[in-house]
């Protein structure tokens, strides 16, 4: 998990799947997810979502336009990143940034 771990941190716009992540380390989708559950304590989507989100903060902060941004953090679209971003923060990143 460890390997998984640092390389979404270092990419948060990494596409592979847990799975394709599994074959790279060795070990099952399964395996994976269950050995990421234990140590980051959320299952690996959740974990993934937070890096992304965090990872967009310092480029939204540096006025970075919202479908860079997007990209940038491995969402397809701006529409995407914004949905998420209003699913974890519960506002979109427009009102986050102004209040």
């Amino acid at each position: 998990a460890r390997d998984v771990e640092r390389a979404l941190l270092a990419n948060p716009a990494d596409p592979r799947t847990l799975a394709e992540f599994g074959r790279d380390v060795g070990a099952s989708e399964r395996t994976l997810a269950r050995v990421f559950a234990a140590e980051c304590r959320m299952p690996f989507g959740t974990w993934r979502t937070q890096v992304r989100l965090r990872a967009s903060l310092p480029l939204l902060a540096q006025g970075t336009p919202l479908e860079t941004v997007a990209y940038r953090v491995g969402y397809s679209s701006a529409s995407a990143f914004v949905a998420a971003f209003r699913r974890a923060v519960g506002v979109t990143p427009g009102a986050y940034f102004a209040g």
